[in-house]
C-alpha cells in the first residue's frame, strides 16, 4: 500500500471511529427524560441528567420533555344537580413521571397524552358538578371540587405514566337563559330578605316608640303625683298657719279676710254690687264709718 492510500485509509478509519463515538454518546438534559431502544424495543428508561453511552447502529435514544406541561382544555358544558347547564373553563398541570409507561400508553405523542388526560378529567368534573347545585359550584366549593377530582383522577393518569400536578377552574359561567333565571331568583331572595329586615326594623321601632311613650307617661304621672303631694303639703301648711293665726287673734283674722274681700269685690271701678246696708259684708266698713263719726 503506497503512502497516499495508507493515509487515506487511516483518515477513513479515524472518521469512522469518530462517527461511531459520536453515535455512541448522548446527553440527557435536566429538562428531559430519555428512553433507550434496541431494535425498536424499550430497554432502559431510568436515565439521569448527564452523558451516557449506547451501542451505535443497534441502540437508539428518544427524548421527551420532562418539564411541567399544561393542558388548556376548551370550555365544557356540565349539568348540575338541578339539571342546569354550566360552562366550565379549566386547565390541567401535568408532567411525565414514568417515561416507559408514557411511551407505551401514548406512543410518546403529547397530543395523544392530552386527549387521554382530558378523557379522564372531563368525566370527573362532570360527576362533581352533577352532585352540586349551581350556587354551591359558583359560590365557594371550587377547592372541594378540585380536591375530590385529583383524588379520583390520580390513579387513572398514573397508568399513562403521567403525574397530575394541579387542576384549576378558570371560570364557571351560566348560559344566558340560566343566568337570567338565577339572577332573578337571587334578586327575589335579596328582596325578600330586605323586606324581612325592614319589617323587623319597623317592629323594633314601634317597640322603642311604645316604650318611650310609656316612659313619658310614667314620668308625667310621677311628676303630677309629686306636684299634687307638694301642693297638698303646701295647702296643709297654709291651713295650719291660717288656723294658728285665726286662733291667736280671731278678730284681726276676720278683719283681714274682710279687707281681702273688699279688694276683690271692688277691683274695677265699674263693678256694681247690690247688698243690704245691714249685711255682714259691710260689717267693718260700717264700724269704720261709725268710728269716724265719733
Amino acid at each position: 500500500m503506497n503512502p497516499s492510500n495508507k493515509q487515506t485509509f487511516i483518515l477513513a478509519v479515524v472518521i469512522a471511529g469518530l462517527l461511531l463515538l459520536v453515535n455512541s454518546v448522548f446527553v440527557v438534559d435536566q429538562r428531559e427524560k430519555a428512553l433507550l431502544f434496541k431494535f425498536g424495543e424499550v430497554q432502559r428508561s431510568d436515565y439521569t441528567a448527564g452523558v451516557h453511552f449506547k451501542l451505535p447502529m443497534i441502540e437508539s435514544v428518544k427524548k421527551f420533555d420532562g418539564r411541567l406541561l399544561t393542558l388548556d382544555n376548551k370550555t365544557e358544558t356540565f349539568l348540575t344537580v338541578e339539571k342546569k347547564n354550566v360552562e366550565v373553563d379549566f386547565f390541567v398541570k401535568w408532567r411525565i413521571k414514568d417515561v416507559g409507561n408514557y411511551y407505551r400508553a401514548t406512543g410518546g405523542d403529547d397530543a395523544v397524552a392530552e386527549n387521554r388526560l382530558a378523557a379522564i378529567i372531563n368525566p370527573g368534573l362532570r360527576a362533581e358538578f352533577g352532585s352540586r347545585t349551581i350556587q354551591q359550584a359558583i359560590s365557594g366549593e371550587r377547592d372541594e371540587i378540585m380536591s375530590a377530582l385529583e383524588k379520583t383522577a390520580t390513579a387513572k393518569v398514573s397508568e399513562l405514566g403521567i403525574e397530575l400536578v394541579d387542576v384549576r377552574i378558570k371560570s364557571i359561567n351560566l348560559p344566558r337563559a340560566v343566568s337570567e333565571s338565577v339572577y332573578q331568583r337571587m334578586r327575589a331572595e335579596r328582596t325578600r330578605v330586605a323586606s324581612d329586615l325592614r319589617a323587623r326594623g319597623f317592629e323594633e321601632a314601634e317597640k322603642i316608640k311604645a316604650e318611650a311613650d310609656r316612659s313619658a307617661q310614667t314620668s308625667i304621672a310621677d311628676a303630677y303625683r309629686d306636684s299634687e303631694k307638694l301642693r297638698g303639703e303646701g295647702d296643709a301648711k297654709t291651713a295650719d298657719i291660717s288656723a294658728k293665726a285665726y286662733g291667736s287673734d280671731q278678730e284681726f283674722y276676720a278683719f283681714y279676710r274682710a279687707l281681702n274681700g273688699y279688694r276683690d269685690a271692688f277691683r274695677d271701678q265699674k263693678d256694681v254690687m247690690v247688698l243690704e246696708p245691714d249685711g255682714e259684708f259691710f260689717k267693718y266698713l260700717k264700724q269704720s264709718g261709725e268710728g269716724g263719726g265719733r
